[in-house]
């Protein structure tokens, strides 16, 4: 059931549209004029709007200029008995969902609702998931650690440097990635990550680069790598310490020539990708070892940017635990719960070897497991290792 607000001074109109709009189930609040449907519009919230173009004090026109700057994502379908191509095209490109001419037409009306309220639906659908999003990747904290992380972000994103991102696990590496992709001027093209430690060995290459049908046993089509679907935007290379040598000698000649070559092909493809890679490992140490090439390490940290350990930002411990609480009560359909300062200074004590992934974990574990009040008690109990 939607909630539809009508706006017309022909009353025949309105209760015209109010009983097909009612028949099917729908809240209907009606307005004679402008002025009055925009103060409806101020003090509820509507799925959709139905507008007459001619009316007294207001025309049409100027409530939909209003209405599209004051709540653009509702739908506002147009109506008018004195239509016009000319009429029907402003009304259009000054941010009309529809334009419906009088006398009106049932089956139009009922196809018009369907699919403004289809769009209603897929707008908040789609904010939901942005919010989802966005909480999973949001940096939170104040501490000096972190903020050196942010200032290097702002400083470096707007850039094409290539950045590579060290820390131990947990600490939040792909956040950091993220947020380099969201601030840079590649933000809405896209965002390809890769975990190269998941991957085995012999499959690799033909992820990163793609292959030809046929290239292997089980190549029944052709496939776009990594690096192709990541064209104008940016790829993150995670765990790329654990890399095969091999593999690492293809990136190494996309970062020298910005061409890739998919597995069973010769032929070259220009590729535009930003290349931000992570890695829990000390490259160097690594080098040294042979196990990573020191040519491919000068290429990709044109900037480096180490992520503290939880450890490292021991007050940042009531901010993160306040957020998280927040998003677990939301997954778990519970109200938000509250945290003593007692509570707090026991997280604070805890020596978080996962870092953030493992805080996250125990906060969690209580909002499911305590009660309204998580206090030092259920730190103590729940939190233990």
């Amino acid at each position: 059931m939607a909630k539809i607000l009508i706006i017309d001074d022909e009353r025949a109109i309105r209760n015209t549209l109010k009983d097909i709009l009612s028949f099917e189930k729908h809240n209907v609040d009606l307005a004679e004029d402008g002025v009055e449907g925009i103060k409806l519009t101020e003090d509820n919230t509507y799925d959709l709007i139905f507008c007459d173009i001619k009316m007294p004090q207001m025309d049409g026109i100027e409530v939909l200029e209003v209405l599209h700057e004051t709540i653009p994502e509702t739908p506002v379908v147009m109506i008018s008995g004195h239509g016009t191509i000319d009429t029907a095209v402003e009304a259009i490109k000054k941010g009309a969902f529809d334009f419906i001419s009088k006398p009106l037409d049932l089956n139009r009306i009922m196809i018009t609702l369907r699919n403004a309220l289809d769009k209603s639906n897929l707008i908040m659908e789609t904010k939901t998931l942005k919010k989802k999003v966005d909480g999973k990747y949001q940096m939170i904290g104040e501490s000096e650690a972190i903020n050196k992380v942010k200032d290097m972000i702002e400083r470096v994103a707007p850039t094409d440097a290539r950045v590579l991102i060290t820390g131990e696990n947990g600490t939040g590496k792909e956040v950091v990635a993220r947020w380099l992709h969201e601030k840079s001027n590649r933000a809405q093209a896209p965002f390809v990550d890769v975990n190269c430690a998941a991957i085995p060995s012999e499959l690799i290459e033909s992820e990163l680069f793609g292959h030809e049908k046929g290239a292997f046993t089980s190549a029944i089509k052709q496939r776009k790598g990594k690096f192709e679907q990541a064209d104008g935007g940016t790829i993150f290379l995670d765990e790329i310490g654990d890399m095969s040598l091999p593999a690492q000698a293809k990136v190494l000649r996309v970062l020298q020539e910005n061409k890739i070559t998919r597995v069973g092909s010769d032929k070259d493809i220009d590729v535009n990708v930003r290349v931000i890679a992570a890695t829990n490992k000390n490259l160097a140490e690594e080098i040294e070892k042979a196990n990573f090439r020191e040519d491919l390490y000068h290429r990709l940290s044109v900037i480096l940017i180490h992520v503290p350990s939880l450890n490292e930002r021991e007050g940042d411990i009531p901010l993160l635990a306040d957020h998280f609480i927040e998003i677990s009560c939301q997954e778990q359909g519970l109200a938000v719960k509250k945290i003593t300062k007692e509570a707090l200074k026991e997280l604070e004590k805890i020596n978080w070897t996962g870092n953030i992934r493992e805080f996250r974990n125990v906060i969690e574990r209580l909002v499911i497991l305590c009660g309204p009040v998580i206090d030092a008690a259920d730190v103590i109990t729940y939190a233990g290792k």
